[in-house]
């Protein structure tokens, strides 16, 4: 993973020891990615978290890492002062059923947060600082089909959106599809569905559908998310005031996706592959999860240039060698 995009741009107040680039979310599954990527560059990166965020061995940036429970509003302003950029990963998300509910931390963090970036940054002189918001391609559909979640990654759209239009900052939407692999330097290999499969097949279980595997979803690798984070940084002036999606534009079934994993699975540790076979959907089930999911990243790549590098089955290596050693130390992070 390499970060060519000039981030020289932003910098503001023309310091000479580069742009201020705070990172919200930074020790996340995708934040961890984008701290290892923009710590190859001549920037000054602060990396903002509740837990600790692991920073790569000699950076070139000027790394901080700040520790704030940022559901305090309070902590909001001291984390993006004085930044040229924030870029917001930070998500309230549960478990495999508790990210489909609405709840009074979960509205802080996902849609309230956002709010005091903004309030923070609205008395800027000078040119606007960037905000970029990690969104999901759910968010821009139909209101009444979407769960929890991508409901509130709407509202903060339209948080970000507005203060782009009041020309409060210069506001990016990236609207990412499935986001997997194995973040480089935490090893996680995150809480979605493919890590979830190679859990359960390292733990030597069938691995169960809810539909007939033909259900489509677009896998985009962490890294490839964490570079086009850092494409869009470097190109905020054409990205401005705009809703992006960012994917590989496949919808890959899901069927033959849980099958491979199954597959590498069997090689890493010598077993038969586990079944793959379909069962009765929960209770808790939406309609999206029986729908086909693509982005549609071609005007992205236009502007940015980014396209997506890892191979599929790469990465989905990747993730089985991250659920195979968490099973060897005694649990699967899920």
């Amino acid at each position: 993973m390499r970060c060519d995009v000039n981030l020289e741009v932003l910098n503001r107040s023309n310091d000479p020891r580069g742009p201020l680039i705070t990172v919200v979310g930074a020790s996340g599954f995708i934040g961890s990615a984008l701290v290892a990527e923009l710590a190859r560059t001549p920037v000054r990166l602060r990396a903002v978290a509740r837990r600790e965020t692991p920073v790569p061995a000699a950076p070139r940036a000027a790394v901080e890492v700040r520790r704030a429970d940022l559901a305090r509003p309070e902590e909001v302003g001291a984390a993006v002062e004085g930044a040229d950029a924030v870029v917001h990963l930070a998500a309230h998300i549960g478990g495999a059923r508790s990210w489909r509910a609405a709840d009074e931390r979960s509205q802080r963090v996902n849609v309230g947060l956002l709010h005091d970036v903004v309030e923070a940054l609205r008395d800027r002189t000078g040119l606007a600082p960037a905000v970029i918001l990690a969104s999901t391609l759910q968010a821009g559909a139909e209101v009444a089909r979407q769960g929890a979640y991508a409901r509130q990654k709407s509202a903060a759209e339209e948080v970000l959106l507005r203060a782009a239009s009041e020309k409060v900052v210069r506001g990016v939407v990236l609207r990412l599809p499935t986001v997997y692999g194995r973040s480089p330097l935490t090893g996680w290999a995150g809480r979605g569905v493919v890590a979830s499969v190679a859990g359960q097949a390292v733990a030597g279980e069938p691995v169960t559908m809810w539909h007939d595997g033909t259900v489509g979803r677009d896998l985009l690798h962490v890294e490839d998310a964490a570079r086009a984070f850092a494409a869009a940084l470097g190109h905020v002036e054409r990205l401005d005031g705009g809703t992006w999606s960012v994917g590989t534009g496949r919808a890959e079934p899901l069927g033959e996706v849980f099958s491979a994993i199954a597959g590498l699975v069997a090689e890493k540790t010598g077993r038969p592959p586990v079944p793959v076979v379909s069962s009765e959907p929960p209770d808790h089930a939406e309609a999206g999860d029986f729908e086909s999911v693509a982005g549609a990243p071609s005007a992205f790549r236009a502007v940015t240039g980014w396209s997506p590098l890892v191979p599929l089955r790469a990465g989905l290596g990747g993730v089985v060698e991250a659920q195979v050693a968490a099973g060897a130390r005694g649990g699967i992070r899920t």
